[in-house]
């Protein structure tokens, strides 16, 4: 195609012939004439008509420019009526191209490409989303995509995670530059832009289409349910890395290679293309800011904190000039409203979690949910540990923290509790070992609902050792919390294991003291019968109780339960069977030795594996019999 040599003198003026030739061609191409709208002179095809048009066009205004070259005065304004003929041929032909040799972006081919440049150092996200870094060999190309879209990688600044696609290919662009050149030198820049960016904003708008990103209003996003908006929510982090690194800049590239240096101020052209997109676009993360907080949403909003974070760079990049910056600012303000959130929502959780009041305690004294929530709940704080150690900066307040309101709402008084602070640890760090404070807190409150003193230990002792099997379980957690702090937990569980022993077997274990059996006389052998019958169907009566309630009660973990057994087995099992030995034959000589002697050392062994199984005895000893 020419180049542009529109407003420069030829060597020689136009004759009269030569210029009335050229409006005769620019005529024969009238918009408005059937025949000639039926053909395009930039069609991709041969080029001669095409040429031989701006030809025409550039000697037209050149006479109007130097009117020597043009005769009279009414010959000067006959060509400025042909020139307007011919700005309207040329918008159709400048739309014509953008629609018909553009290359649609398929968004889909672009799937892995949608992680690009993660500079978290957190590795996978909650949703597995990859860390990739920038490919391609060392002369900056990749592979083909998809048909003749070409991946480059970008020319603005170093931002490596860019990724621009020709969106037209050569021949096109050059002609598409080629018009817009003698529309703006005539005076149709605006003209020329608005069909530009009519075209390329229908193409950038069927791209968010595709990606999912719907047009919602602040209140709709905010009024979606949870399970809907986490769905939107992860469809927006992978559009917005496809929008802002691949759409919006292929759109500037383009831009650029059509309009850049022709006069028109700043990037008008790609500011309208793009500018109601991107807003579409971070309108969702702004509704998602500023919208109720609660725990639940806590991983989602830092993923969005991250997308954005990660992409400010390229959104300051690609949207650089006065007329876009307005959405890196509004990117910037998301992404500061985005971590306020997330601060508020770590103190919505830890009150949650100090306000959560007992009501009926859990059957058999087993993990209370609020537990299991908690634990995996902190677990994926330390799994974002990255980010949330650049976000919480301060430690939670001692007024806040022993607040009369709070312990009211808990249902209980206040009191100062355990909470052992480290000048070492960060303020996450704190902040996670005052969530486990609270809840063992909370839980004590829980285990005084129960009325069996014994379970209520065991209900400490399981949520207990849950609480340090799961710091233990993560190497993140373990390190934020910390060893002296898991050696005072493991203490508790300890203590809340004894307590149990202590509340149930030491009353046991009391029926087989040799205290008051023995008497002196000389008719006597030295033992109370009476007393020592007694004392055998008060063992007997206990251990029915316990054996009959806590085969009820519930020990979760395996192992744990194991131990639990043992460590009753290797109190209860010598006693009985020392006491046995001293006494049985007592028992024997009398009448009736059944009713007395009901169990023997292996019936007590048997009947402790029903211990801690969460059902009756019956149906355990059914369950074992099958």
């Amino acid at each position: 195609m020419m180049d542009g040599s529109v407003g420069s003198s030829a060597a020689a003026d136009l004759s009269k012939a030569d210029l009335e030739a050229s409006k005769r061609l620019i005529l024969r191409w009238d918009s408005t004439a059937t025949s000639a709208g039926e053909r395009m002179l930039f069609d991709g095809g041969d080029r001669s008509d095409g040429e031989s048009y701006l030809r025409a066009f550039d000697d037209i205004r050149r006479s109007i420019k130097e009117p020597g070259a043009a005769g009279s005065p009414r010959r000067s304004s006959s060509s400025g009526n042909v020139i307007q003929t011919a700005m309207v041929r040329l918008e159709d032909e400048f739309r014509n191209l953008l629609l018909t040799r553009a290359t649609e972006i398929d968004v889909e081919a672009f799937v892995d490409l949608s992680s690009l440049s993660m500079s978290s150092a957190s590795g996978e996200g909650i949703n597995g989303l990859s860390d990739v870094e920038g490919g391609g060999d060392a002369s900056g190309e990749s592979e083909s995509v998809s048909g003749s879209s070409r991946i480059r990688r970008s020319s603005i600044g170093s931002m490596k995670s860019i990724r621009e696609i020709d969106l037209l290919p050569a021949d096109a662009l050059d002609d598409l530059r080629s018009i817009a050149e003698r529309m703006i030198d005539a005076g149709y820049d605006r003209e020329c832009i608005q069909v530009y960016a009519g075209v390329r904003k229908a193409a950038v708008d069927a791209c968010l289409r595709k990606l999912g990103v719907e047009k919602l209003s602040i209140g709709e996003v905010q009024r979606l349910e949870w399970d809907a908006l986490e769905a939107n929510i992860r469809r927006w982090i992978r559009a917005a890395r496809i929008c802002v690194r691949i759409v919006f800049a292929s759109e500037r590239l383009l831009c650029e290679r059509i309009f850049e240096g022709l006069g028109i101020s700043d990037d008008t052209s790609f500011t309208e293309t793009v500018k109601g997109a991107a807003i579409q676009l971070f309108g969702f993360a702004e509704a998602i800011s500023i919208g109720r907080r609660s725990p639940e949403k806590l991983f989602k909003i830092i993923d969005l904190h991250d997308t954005i974070s990660d992409l400010l760079p390229d959104v300051g990049a690609v949207f650089q000039s006065k007329s876009s910056e307005s959405i890196y600012t509004q990117a910037a303000e998301i992404l500061s409203r985005l971590a306020e959130a997330i601060r508020g929502i770590l103190s919505e959780f830890e009150n949650a979690v100090l306000r959560d009041p007992p009501k009926t305690p859990v059957p058999g004294g087993t993990i209370h949910p609020l537990t299991r929530y908690v634990m995996n709940y902190i677990n994926l704080i330390s799994d974002y540990k990255p980010t949330l150690m650049k976000l919480i900066v301060t430690r939670p307040s001692a007024s806040a923290r022993l607040s009369s309101d709070d312990f009211a709402a808990a249902g209980s008084a206040p009191l100062e509790l355990d909470f052992p602070e480290s000048e070492n640890q960060t303020p996450l760090s704190t902040h996670l070992t005052w969530i486990i404070v609270v809840l063992q807190h909370n839980l004590e409150n829980k285990a005084a609902l129960y009325k069996d003193n014994a379970l209520s230990h065991l209900f400490l002792m399981n949520n207990i050792h849950y609480i340090v099997h799961k710091v233990k379980g993560s190497s993140e957690l373990r390190e934020m919390i910390g060893d002296d702090y898991l050696r005072k937990l493991t203490g508790k569980f300890r203590l809340s294991a004894t307590s149990y022993q202590r509340a149930t077997w030491v009353k046991i274990l009391h029926c087989l003291r040799d205290e008051g059996i023995h008497v002196s006389g000389s008719f006597s052998s030295g033992v109370s019968k009476s007393t020592l019958r007694e004392r055998f169907k008060s063992f007997n009566a206990s251990f029915d109780e316990a054996h009959k309630t806590q085969a009820s009660w519930f020990v979760p973990d395996t192992q744990l339960r194991e131990e639990l057994r043992i460590s009753i087995s290797e109190r209860l099992l010598p006693a009985y069977r020392a006491f046995l030995g001293r006494f049985r034959q007592h028992i024997e000589s009398g009448r009736h030795p059944e009713l007395y002697i009901k169990y023997t050392v292996e019936d007590l062994e048997m009947a402790l594996s029903d211990f801690f199984e969460g059902f009756n005895p019956s149906q355990h000893n059914r369950r074992r019999s099958h």
